[in-house]
């Protein structure tokens, strides 16, 4: 499965999911803390997360903790090492300076970004970060 099989509200919740597990030991998360970090209500993620259960992105059963499945980390860490070339590319190529506007720039690009895109856009950093 690639990131462009998947919708991009399904990548949304992934990204989110992965970022709470990250910082949490266990790696498990609750309705409720993405539902406060995505500001939604808990009915909507458990709709979300059945969907995401139904693609084997994540474990989970109803009122119980939810855990991201080995496919649904990968497809998260694509997309925050997409989400963060996006970030250096427009601090360093385009030079905007507001962190926000590039954050957000960054979050509304990522769900389009094909792996081959994101392989080009690393290359062409990278020779353009070496020549400065």
């Amino acid at each position: 499965m690639k990131l462009s099989d998947i919708p991009e509200s399904y990548q949304s919740y992934l990204d989110e999911i992965y970022t709470i597990a990250i910082k949490k030991k266990g790696g498990w998360v609750t309705n409720k803390e993405i539902a406060e970090s995505l500001n939604v209500e808990p009915a909507s993620v458990s709709g979300m997360l059945e969907k995401l259960k139904e693609q084997g992105l994540i474990q989970w059963e109803p009122r119980k903790a939810i855990r991201m499945t080995k496919k649904g980390k990968e497809l998260a860490k694509e997309l925050t090492e997409i989400h963060k070339l996006l970030n250096i590319f427009f601090e360093k190529v385009l030079k905007l300076e507001n962190k926000e506007t590039i954050n957000k720039l960054s979050c509304e690009i990522e769900h389009h970004i094909s792996s081959k895109v994101k392989n080009s856009l690393k290359q062409f950093l990278n020779q353009y970060l070496d020549q400065k």
